[in-house]
């Protein structure tokens, strides 16, 4: 496979790709010949059942999807040249679907610029994911496990070959990094597409990778996180490999989240540093005070860790914050101020989302969070959530149902971008998956209570 970003010419492109996506953030894509775009398709886009994709009624599910050619770029595989697009998404009266993720998260970015804070917010996300070499799970009446081995000791086929340890990995080189390989393909591919990327390495856990995009404005950034586990798939399945995002995969080991640094900007400068706490200004404390705070009630947490499986990952030990805290250097805490910058640089990182996350909802909430705590003049100090030594208090809610419960309650600092309807068909959505999985025995339950 080979990536390149589109040069405007259509000539030698035999199927146009047409990248749409659902409501848990996932690209989908319907295929036209070429000799079928034309400049009308272009411009005005094909319709479409949107039923499919979760944010759409059956009885208004006619919807229109628009190419965004900004976001183009060509593949080359298997004797053919797609061009792959980023759609917007209409419905047929000629307006911008206002759930779509898209639209969200374009929302999101031009009330900042109303609100006078800045012009632009930039995002620079972190890709954690474990790579395994077999998985296999299934779930019945009769019975429910799943299996996964990996060639840098997990499972019984490499239990007694030569192995770092499970929690032993961060920075590994070749041999013991089995994946390097790996890494390098995607960011090649990545780069092509035209996705900054600033490293990549391997993480704490055996198995376990990471690759940290650069800094991008929040719907590019989104875009990005979508392309990039696209390709990340893509390549594993070329090399006989499998790739998860979920954020805890196994017991007690390492989690995977999706750490996301940001600032934002005004008149081409960042707006967080300043000589407040930790090298802050007032309006970047007031931003943390404002992300931290809805996270603690549930809703921001409905959004940036919206799975059962969120819950697994968010427990002591596992440098997962499990409470409302920001401090320097410290990845306990759920926002990370990086003391290894320089004055006048400081940014901030939100350390409490995850990849089961649709990237552009969880963006888009999270700077509306931000900007309502700017608003409202919060202090994070006085609200109690500077880090210190002492066991930590505001502790955030402990699963799936709990978080929606938030969300419920406390929702009216999303609506510059979340129309009523998403919420409530993500809780909707979201309390499904809860009742499925809290419902079922699970084998751990067999070993304490059979």
């Amino acid at each position: 496979m080979v990536l390149t970003k589109y040069s405007g010419d259509m000539s030698g492109i035999d199927y146009l790709s047409m990248m749409v996506v659902d409501i848990h953030g996932a690209v989908r894509s319907v295929s036209l010949p070429r000799a079928y775009v034309s400049e009308k398709v272009l411009k005005q886009g094909i319709g479409f059942d949107a039923s499919n994709f979760g944010y759409a009624q059956v009885h208004k599910s006619d919807m229109v999807a628009i190419p965004d050619l900004s976001t183009a770029f060509v593949e080359e595989k298997d004797g053919f040249r797609t061009l792959h697009a980023f759609c917007d998404v209409w419905t047929t009266d000629g307006k911008p679907f206002d759930q779509y993720p898209r639209t969200v998260a374009r929302k999101a970015a031009e009330h900042l610029k109303k609100t006078g804070v800045g012009e632009d917010a930039k995002m620079l996300v972190e890709l954690e994911f474990y790579v395994f070499d077999d998985v296999r799970y299934s779930t019945t009446v009769d019975h429910s496990y799943y299996f996964v081995e990996c060639a840098e000791g997990i499972g019984e086929s490499y239990e007694d070959q030569p192995r770092f340890g499970l929690s032993k990995g961060y920075h590994r080189l070749h041999p013991d990094d089995k994946y390097g390989r790996l890494r390098n393909e995607v960011v090649k591919l990545m780069e092509e597409a035209g996705i900054p990327v600033k490293y990549h390495h391997h993480e704490v856990g055996a198995g376990q990778l990471e690759i940290e995009l650069n800094f991008i404005s929040l719907l590019g950034a989104a875009d990005a996180v979508v392309l990039s586990k696209w390709i990340i798939r893509q390549v594993a399945e070329e090399l006989g490999l499998h790739v998860t995002f979920m954020p805890k995969p196994m017991y007690k080991i390492a989690g995977n989240g999706m750490h996301v640094h940001q600032f934002i900007e005004k008149n081409g400068k960042s707006v967080f540093p300043g000589d407040d706490m930790y090298g802050l200004s007032k309006t970047g404390l007031q931003y943390t005070a404002g992300l931290l705070s809805h996270a603690l009630s549930g809703s921001l947490l409905a959004w940036s860790n919206p799975s059962t499986n969120s819950y697994r990952r968010l427990v002591p030990g596992y440098e997962a914050p499990v409470s409302a805290t920001f401090a320097q250097g410290s990845r306990a805490a759920a926002v990370r101020i990086p003391g290894y910058l320089a004055k006048g640089e400081a940014r901030i990182e939100f350390r409490t989302g995850d990849a089961t996350a649709n990237t552009y909802y969880f963006l888009a909430a999270m700077l509306l969070a931000g900007l309502d705590g700017v608003e409202r003049k919060l202090d994070p100090v006085k609200m109690g959530y500077a880090n210190t030594k002492e066991t930590p208090k505001n502790t955030f809610p402990t699963g799936l149902y709990h978080v929606l419960a938030g969300l419920k309650k406390d929702n009216a600092y999303l609506k510059p971008a979340f129309p009523a309807e998403l919420i409530d068909g993500w809780v909707a959505i979201k309390t499904k998956e809860a009742e499925y999985v809290y419902n079922a025995p699970v084998p751990q339950e067999y070993e304490l209570y059979f």
